[in-house]
This record gives structure tokens, sequence and C-alpha cells, in this order.
């Protein structure tokens, strides 16, 4: 089952460095933009990954086309894509070796947090990790 308990989200939170969002926007009107920003202010590595701008940045980090192409450990897929996307980012989530799947608001894949799950990854799905920092009150990591 996707983590619903406060303690189970700040815990995730909490051990989770570097995050890949997929579905990443240079568009600073656009939801992922503005999350990315945050999670960056709060001591979280963002790495962007929208293949309509690879090569491009945003907010200082370079943009990947997919997540095999990101060569470095995620803690976290931050997936920012529709519900019938989701499936095959949680998918690629697996193969990269990720510790976690959060799928943003109103973005909705049981059978997929069921793949992931199986595949010992924990799970979000439906809720903002930006919202859910301010609502558990956590702080910036010192010196983000």
């Amino acid at each position: 089952m996707p983590l619903a308990r406060d303690e189970d989200i700040k815990a995730l939170l909490e051990e989770t460095r570097t995050i890949a969002m997929v579905g990443a926007s240079d568009r600073p009107n656009r939801p992922s933009n503005g999350v990315m920003l945050l999670l960056q202010r709060h001591g979280f590595r963002v790495i962007p990954v929208n293949p309509r701008i690879t090569g491009e940045h945003i907010h200082g980090e370079f943009v990947f086309r997919d997540l095999d192409q990101i060569g470095v450990p995620l803690d976290m897929v931050d997936i920012f894509r529709k519900s019938e996307d989701a499936g095959a980012v949680v998918d690629a989530a697996i193969a990269a070796g990720a510790k976690s799947v959060w799928m943003q608001l109103d973005v909705v894949d049981e059978a997929a947090a069921a793949r992931a799950e199986a595949a010992g990854l924990k799970v979000v799905m439906n809720r903002c990790p930006a919202i859910e920092i301010r609502r558990l009150g956590l702080t910036p990591v010192a010196g983000s």
C-alpha cells in the first residue's frame, strides 16, 4: 500500500536526498517548476527529466531525456505525468534502482504502485512533496 501515515511520509522525505523529477518543466508557471525550486531550497538535489527539453537546464540542473541516462543513485522518482503515463515511469524507476516513487496530485496507478512495492520501493500516490514538506513542518537542510 502507498504510504499514507504522516510519520512514514516524513521519514521518506528525511531519508531522501536525490530526486529525479519526470515531467519537469522549464516554464515558471508550471507546477513542476515551482515544486522543483522548493525541493532544491529544502536541500534536495532535483534532476529534471523531460525529453522535450533534453540538454537544457532548469534551476541549474541539466535536463535528461530519461531516467537511465542520469547515472547517479536515485532516492526518489517524482512523477509529474498523467496517470496513464505513470506505469512506464514506475517501471523505469524500478530499472534505475530508485528507492521510492512519488506520484503527484491526481496521479494514480494502483497496478504501478503494486509493481513498485513488489520491487521493494516505497510509494506515495496522489500527493505533492512540496505540500507535504510544508504541512509536516520540515525545515531546509543546513547549507541549502
